[in-house]
């Protein structure tokens, strides 16, 4: 069995009941969602593409943002995907975003959807639940167009919080599979310098969060 099949049906099993009140409860942690929404800013015409979409909360909130956008949601869970759908036609915006079933640390996985290349690609709380996370930002970086960006948003370090909330937000995300990811700056630096690319990186509401922007530079 690949590793993908695999990640699929764990994400299935995990948020097979969970869907149905996902956003209900994550909005209370998620923290930097919005924020990330709003620095998007793609242009006019522009093509956005989230990578893990989940229920695909963040896709209607842009699309809402940005009526003069195209939008792309994948998910590896046919579950989420199902939900997504539905939130997305409930909101009125099906025009407007399209959903596609794959893995995102393949690189070929978007080819479905039609586009060549995405003025924004971004990952909201996402990376630490992809196994393979260091390929999944490289998958997004190879679809990305001259000059675009791809935004990060996810668990940090907890670094200037309390001991106590630190060891007690970790073990209770491991019992969903997430693991936030120590690296993910470094990560990024690597990857800003493979690709001739800028980084702005920063850590949300005393480390709980890491945020970063990456955004390309035309040769």
């Amino acid at each position: 069995m690949s590793g993908s099949v695999e990640t699929a049906r764990l994400m299935d099993s995990v948020y097979r009941n969970q869907r149905y009140f996902y956003d209900l409860t994550r909005k209370y942690y998620l923290l930097g969602r919005d924020r990330l929404i709003s620095d998007m800013q793609p242009p006019r015409g522009g093509k956005v593409l989230e990578l893990g979409c989940g229920t695909g909360r963040n896709l209607v909130l842009a699309a809402q943002a940005y009526p003069e956008a195209r939008f792309y949601g994948l998910d590896i869970s046919r579950n989420m995907l199902e939900t997504a759908e539905k939130n997305i036609k409930k909101a009125g915006v099906e025009d407007r975003v399209s959903l596609i079933e794959g893995d995102a640390a393949d690189p070929f996985a978007t080819e479905g959807l039609g586009v060549p290349a995405f003025d924004r690609v971004f990952y909201s709380y996402t990376l630490s639940m992809i196994p393979v996370w260091r390929e999944a930002l490289a998958a997004g970086s190879g679809c990305l167009a001259e000059e675009g960006r791809i935004h990060v948003v996810d668990f940090g370090q907890q670094e200037r919080l309390p001991v106590w909330f630190r060891k007690a937000l970790f073990k209770w995300l491991k019992s969903f599979h997430v693991s936030p990811r120590r690296e993910l700056k470094s990560e990024l630096e690597a990857l800003a310098k493979r690709k001739g690319a800028c980084l702005e990186y920063r850590q949300l509401y005393r480390g709980y969060a890491d945020y970063a922007v990456l955004t390309k530079v035309q040769n």
